[in-house]
């Protein structure tokens, strides 16, 4: 992490496409800073907005990922090193490398130390379009951020696309693997059924293998329940993403295979893959993948908390709205009956009802299976374990940071550490 800066720069959301008017001079575009120093972001927005441009801030990656999976962003300004200490920009890296995973469009530019020329040519390697050294002169970094917008990545010949990237948020083992899963097959083209519990974000699984194709038509929904939506086969264009095929009998299974057109790629979202057909199974699930359920996603469940807690502040306009800490450890270890759609009900439902602008646990509608730290014989000493945890886990067991989070030195926290065997 670098702060050395020279302050020297918003309204609009455009696409790259539209970053010239008709007269040639430059328009707005929409950036988004991805740096954990405030000074840095208060003084680039500034500059930026000065420019004309719109600015927005993350100050984390996790935060940053929250933030592109609502809306996509003309530019992406992405420093390459977040915790104390760090120089080796591997954290940038890893940034990057799933940002691009996910829009191979994204334009981004990185942002390193005057010594990191290393980390610079490793982020044009990775896919960015240009980097910029601390300290930089701001009218020279606008400059760079807009020349990098009107420049298309070489290996794109297609028009970039102007709709939001699919992204699943998580930094789980689990949801990484799923990640990479759709990574390698969506490109292929083969049938896929996509399986797990219902609320876990199933639909957003098959969208995201089919915005990793090369399908530039937007896929068409079925459910298969519904008689009158099967002539909506006669005219599917490249993807359908097909549900509920598991539950036809055999006759069913049999005129749905009739009806598919060869050319239709399916994507099937199921329950389970055991009931179809064989002939059935071979078009639709070539390949079956697996969403997990939330609790097998260790963290995740509060990051996506944060995430739907901050859509559901700006959308009914309580700015500041965020979540305590024991608000967040009552989410860790709550098990969510209807998975993640259930945890962003409770989520938005907190926001909206809040009185001020701290959600505590209490705010929230937990599952009839609460865990043990909500019941009625309430003890604290769980509670601290808990938040312990959760703190541990938010800052992937940096004791300092989690520390500083939990309002304790470092040797205190050390000594609780101990005394719950964590």
């Amino acid at each position: 992490m670098n702060t050395r800066f020279s302050p020297d720069s918003s309204d609009g959301d455009r696409s790259s496409a539209d970053t010239l008017s008709t007269d040639g001079q430059s328009s707005a575009l929409s950036i988004l800073l991805i740096d954990d120093n405030p000074a840095v972001a208060r003084a680039l927005e500034i500059a930026f907005r000065i420019a004309g441009h719109a600015f927005d801030t993350a100050a984390s990656p996790a935060e940053g990922y929250s933030r592109l999976a609502e809306r996509r962003f003309d530019a992406i300004l992405l420093d390459m090193n977040f915790s104390p200490g760090q120089s080796s920009g591997d954290e940038g890296l890893a940034c990057l490398a799933r940002v691009i995973a996910d829009d191979p469009a994204a334009c981004i530019v990185a942002l390193t130390a005057h010594s990191g020329i290393r980390i610079a040519v490793a982020a044009m390697q990775a896919g960015a379009r240009d980097f910029v050294m601390k300290p930089w002169r701001n009218a020279e970094l606008i400059a760079k951020v807009e020349a990098a917008v009107a420049r298309p990545p070489a290996m794109l010949a297609a028009a970039l696309p102007s709709t939001t990237p699919v992204r699943l948020l998580g930094e789980s083992a689990a949801i990484q693997r799923l990640r990479a899963q759709i990574q390698r097959f969506g490109p292929s083209g083969a049938g896929i059924a996509v399986t797990g519990p219902s609320g876990s974000g199933r639909t957003l699984a098959a969208l995201a293998l089919h915005a990793a194709s090369a399908d530039p038509e937007a896929p068409i929904r079925v459910d298969l329940r519904d008689a009158d939506a099967w002539m909506r086969l006669d005219t599917a264009p490249g993807t359908a993403i097909l549900r509920h095929a598991d539950l036809l009998d055999a006759v069913a299974q049999a005129r749905l295979l009739d009806r598919l057109p060869v050319a239709t790629r399916c994507i099937a979202i199921v329950d389970d893959g055991a009931p179809l057909s064989p002939a059935l199974r071979r078009r639709l699930a070539t390949v079956e993948i697996a969403v997990p359920p939330l609790a097998d996603r260790d963290g995740d469940a509060v990051l996506l908390a944060r995430h739907f807690a901050r859509l559901a502040a700006e959308r009914f306009g309580r700015p500041g709205v965020s979540l305590t800490p024991a608000a967040e450890a009552t989410i860790a270890a709550t098990r969510w009956s209807d998975e993640v759609r259930g945890l962003a009900l409770a989520v938005e439902r907190a926001v909206l009802l809040a009185d001020g602008a701290a959600i505590d646990a209490a705010a929230l509608a937990l599952p009839e299976a609460a865990p043990a730290i909500v019941a009625d014989t309430f003890d604290l000493d769980d509670a601290e374990r808990v938040m312990i945890q959760a703190a541990l886990r938010r800052h992937r067991h940096n004791v300092t940071h989690a520390a500083t989070a939990l309002g304790l030195s470092r040797g205190a926290l050390y000594r609780r550490m101990a005394r719950y065997g964590l």
